[in-house]
């Protein structure tokens, strides 16, 4: 109690300037002194805000970080994100199945974040032995353990000067007291207390050194904690890219591999492709069920569907549904959701690489060489393009016959349809680029209609995917085709059984009979017979030869009936 009331009195003397103040630290010292303080200040701030960084919980297990079933274990230590929206993904797609493609991918990616969070789980691990166990003993005991010597230092130290300014006062006394003998022997006690409060001072203030001097020292040591910080984030991150790149590529190919995908808007290769189909589905779709109840309707792809109507049609081939019935009774929208179809192709069915060579043959002014120019270019056409145009044009053909009632000649259809069948790859609307070709698509699509026997040689089978039965007889609100056996129904192949094929057969010569008994008749081509693919055979006459080498017949019949 003693010893502390005159550290007190001392402090308080030292603090008013009447008592002398001993420094025992160099200049070096104090420096050292006020950086440490720094740097736990600091060290302290940044293991606060690494471990809000963490998604587990500080000094958590591994097992209570990543496998506990709940969000929050009984004493609070928190369940990692990652985990949680891993079973949540699992859970997810088993309860939508494998026959949904959402379901699949979630068990997929449900299974990858859970490894995400292992990776997560593991470097959280890393960081707290590494870093944050690290910068907190720095923090937390090594500097205040320092600290906690210059504060004892600093106790000696008054200790020292309050003992110095007693001896010095009893000194004085000696001089001017009479009691020499007693006096004298008080100093030298005083002395000896000095002494041993300096020896005190002197050895804390070595220990206090060499503790300073050491954390001086390892400084480096110190910073190298924030190295090892980015090379953990460093590795933590390599691992989960590996994690991801090694499942990406079999993700995508599945995805790509999954057969319901929109058709509209999607490439013509990729579409035929992923549902394994020569046809594209909405096409073969709109053209059957046209060649039940729309041939002979009025003004057929030139007047607008109801747009309701039109977008339910495109959803429903969309999803490949066969709940199509309630659409036959509306031409206009089926007409609707052909163009459309071809409009939103990304590259026209005509392809835009073949444009100039399209515009250049639809220039030529002889009307044979033109229509053997664009042969020529037609024949160039990639395979899948080639035939789902032959089967356009073939259809357009068809409906053609009958544009006495329909009014849909084939300068009307080149009108309407010939934007969505070739347009430039050049910038700017749709309707834009359609104004600026239309003028040439008209001149290019018009004649290939009006001599698709003689372009397209082949015999096209318009049920080509055995989806379509011949129906049974029943009324209708729009007109037919004068043969009743012409009209089809969309039906699945799958609810035919094994009659499928039997009636695919018989359907497709019955409407190969109902184009035979059309007015139109077929052009010839030289070569065998009619014709083969594309590529095969010589091209032949065209139309126009044909017509004036039998014009030159009839005159020289002429002129030797005269003579006779």
């Amino acid at each position: 109690m003693k010893k502390q009331f005159n550290r007190m009195k001392q402090l308080a003397n030292q603090t008013v300037g009447r008592a002398e103040k001993t420094e025992v630290l160099s200049d070096d010292l104090l420096q050292i002194e006020r950086r440490m303080e720094l740097v736990r200040v600091v060290s302290h701030n940044t293991h606060k805000k690494m471990v809000s960084c963490l998604q587990g919980h500080i000094g958590a297990e591994a097992e209570k970080r990543h496998s506990v079933p709940r969000l929050y274990t009984g004493n609070g230590q928190k369940k990692l994100p990652l985990t949680a929206l891993s079973q949540a993904m699992v859970e997810g797609g088993t309860q939508l199945g494998e026959d949904s493609s959402i379901g699949k991918m979630m068990e997929v990616c449900g299974e990858v974040e859970n490894r995400l969070a292992t990776e997560l789980m593991q470097h959280e691990l890393q960081m707290e032995k590494e870093v944050l166990d690290p910068l907190s003993q720095l923090a937390e005991v090594e500097i205040p353990n320092i600290l906690k010597q210059r504060k004892q230092l600093a106790k000696l130290v008054l200790d020292y000067d309050s003992a110095r300014a007693r001896w010095l006062q009893a000194t004085k006394s000696i001089i001017s007291g009479t009691n020499t003998q007693a006096l004298t022997a008080k100093a030298d006690l005083l002395k000896e207390e000095v002494d041993e409060a300096m020896n005190k001072v002197e050895l804390c203030k070595d220990q206090l050194a060499a503790d300073m001097y050491s954390f001086f020292s390892k400084e480096g040591d110190y910073a190298h904690y924030f190295i090892t910080l980015l090379e953990a984030q460093a590795d933590y991150h390599r691992k989960s890219l590996s994690v991801l790149e090694s499942v990406l590529p079999a993700i995508r190919a599945q995805q790509d591999s999954w057969m319901e995908k929109p058709a509209f808007g999607t490439a013509l290769d990729d579409h035929l492709k992923r549902s394994g189909r020569e046809i594209a589905v909405p096409m073969e779709a709109c053209v059957m069920m046209l060649l039940e109840t729309g041939m002979k309707e009025e003004g057929l792809f030139r007047i607008a569907a109801g747009a309701s109507k039109l977008k339910k049609l495109k959803a429903a081939l969309d999803c490949s549904t066969s709940q199509l019935e309630e659409f036959y009774s509306d031409p206009h929208a089926v007409a609707g959701a052909l163009k459309s179809y071809l409009r939103e192709l990304p590259d026209p069915l005509m392809t835009s690489q073949l444009y100039d060579e399209w515009i250049q043959a639809s220039s030529v002014s002889d009307p044979d060489k033109r229509l053997q120019a664009l042969w020529l270019v037609c024949d160039k056409l990639p395979k899948n393009n080639r035939n789902n145009l032959r089967y356009l044009v073939k259809f357009l053909a068809r409906l053609a016959q009958d544009s006495e009632t329909n009014k849909m000649t084939p300068s009307n259809m080149a009108i309407v349809l010939g934007p969505n069948l070739l347009w430039a790859k050049t910038e700017g609307s749709l309707a834009e680029m359609a104004a600026a070709t239309s003028v040439h698509v008209v001149a290019i699509i018009e004649p290939i209609i009006q001599h698709a026997d003689w372009f397209f040689p082949e015999d096209v089978e318009f049920n080509v995917s055995g989806m379509f039965v011949m129906p049974p007889p029943a009324a209708s609100n729009h007109s037919s085709p004068p043969d009743a056996d012409c009209s089809v129904e969309r039906k699945r192949s799958s609810m035919l059984g094994a009659d499928a094929d039997t009636a695919r057969k018989d359907n497709s010569l019955k409407l190969r009979d109902c184009a035979a008994a059309a007015p139109t008749p077929v052009p010839q081509r030289n070569g065998s017979g009619g014709g083969g693919p594309s590529g095969t055979g010589s091209m032949g006459p065209s139309p126009h030869m044909m017509r004036r080498g039998e014009s030159d017949f009839r005159q020289h019949n002429a002129r030797r009936f005269t003579a006779g």
